[in-house]
């Protein structure tokens, strides 16, 4: 049971609290002057969300206005972000509080999708956030990483200035978006005080980004953010740093190839880190052994349907027929029951029904499957799908069946 707290927009002059608050949240009270551009210019102030007791905050939360390619097309998307709650005030339902609050304004700003990185996967699952994005990492040695395809290089690769970086990332990114489910629209702000924003502070020990494109006949077709992290060995004299790519995107399988052999060929490196790579990266199957990466996959980003018309209207789908499906959804009582779904080439329809489901789910199952990233027969041999028809399984992944993994390179 939720003790009488009162859960509301912050103030202006309440914001060095709300940080205060987000911090103690993550075992850190102090504020960090170093991130104060971020919030003066990324965040949304008018959707921060405080949680009071007697009129002392004690959790936080808020969202982002994001627009996110889907299967199809793109929708506006509420992309949920600092949510802390006070060690004194964990267990009493301020968490479910604020997460109740920030979906209905998710709900009043038309956004059908909310998404998420979990700092605990547990926390979320039970408002009806699913995996909808997987995430892998390598760990490469040096010498290591041997393409299949050991072609003479080609084009160039150059660094780029802060100034430089800022006019040419932006549209080698927008020339992906389109293409890959899960990215995020980004703005002139976003890239200047989000993506590109580099405290000395925030570096681990590394360097400042590295912020490098590969270039061929004069155009800009990949680039990659890295950091260098120098270590000498000083008994053998040896170089041993490290290198670490936070963000790398490429127009085409050769721009990959071309980057990747840059970053694997660095000298004075002992091994390159890639973090935020899509699961179904195409280095997987460029290189001659894919062990001597040593990806490790992890959740990336958790999604949950907000507006389950508007969100399955708005989706192109794999095929044409129909579905119909049991839709457990406690949290947001307006999705749930029993609905058909019709695809067809006059367009897409979903109402309420009283026909018998073809499978039955729940909220995190459909938020999991909503982006192509997991099937709908993954999740029922984990048994979080049920088939109640034959073929339902079948159906619902033919319908939503989708080329590509989906991506999403940073956290927010």
């Amino acid at each position: 049971m939720m003790d009488a707290v009162d859960i509301r927009f912050i103030d202006p002059k309440e914001l060095p609290a709300f940080r205060t608050v987000l911090g103690t949240a993550f075992g850190d009270p102090e504020s960090r002057p170093a991130w104060d551009p971020t919030w003066e210019n990324v965040f949304e102030h008018d959707r921060l969300l405080a949680a009071f007791d007697d009129d002392v905050m004690v959790g936080v939360a808020g969202n982002y206005s994001f627009t996110m390619t889907v299967p199809g097309g793109e929708l506006p998307t509420a992309g949920l972000t600092v949510v802390g709650v006070l060690p004194t005030h964990r267990r009493r339902g301020v968490a479910s509080g604020l997460m109740r609050a920030q979906i209905e304004d998710a709900r009043k700003h038309g956004e059908p999708l909310s998404i998420l990185w979990a700092s605990e996967a547990s926390i979320y699952q039970r408002f009806g956030y699913g995996l909808a994005i997987d995430q892998i990492n390598i760990q490469v040695e040096r010498g290591e990483a041997v393409f299949l395809d050991d072609t003479p290089p080609r084009g160039r690769i150059r660094l780029l200035s802060d100034d430089e970086a800022i006019k040419v990332l932006p549209d080698i990114y927008e020339r992906i978006r389109p293409k890959v489910n899960g990215l995020l629209a980004r703005d002139a702000k976003w890239w200047q005080y989000h993506r590109l924003f580099d405290p000395k502070e925030e570096r681990d020990g590394g360097s400042k980004y590295f912020k490098i494109v590969w270039e061929d006949e004069g155009r800009a077709e990949a680039y990659a953010l890295y950091r260098m992290k120098e270590k000498w060995d000083y008994n053998s004299g040896l170089p041993q740093n490290t290198l670490w790519v936070f963000e790398s995107a490429a127009t085409s399988p050769i721009a990959t190839h071309e980057l990747w052999r840059y970053l694997f060929s660095m000298d004075l490196v002992a091994q390159v880190t890639g973090f935020f790579m899509p699961v179904d990266h195409p280095l997987l199957r460029m290189v001659l052994e894919i062990r001597r990466l040593h990806a490790r996959i992890s959740d990336a980003v958790w999604l949950r349907v907000v507006d389950l018309q508007e969100a399955l209207t708005r989706r192109a789908y794999g095929d044409e027929g129909s579905l119909v499906f049991e839709l457990h959804d406690a949290f947001c009582e307006w999705n749930a029951g029993r609905w058909k779904l019709t695809v067809a080439s006059s367009g897409i329809s979903i109402d309420p029904t009283s026909a018998d489901a073809d499978v039955a789910l729940g909220a995190s199952e459909l938020g999991a499957a909503y982006l192509g990233g997991t099937t709908f027969a993954e999740l029922a041999h984990a048994g979080r799908v049920v088939e109640n028809q034959p073929g339902g399984l079948a159906r619902a992944d033919a319908l939503f069946h989708t080329d590509h993994k989906p991506w999403c390179p940073e956290i927010f």
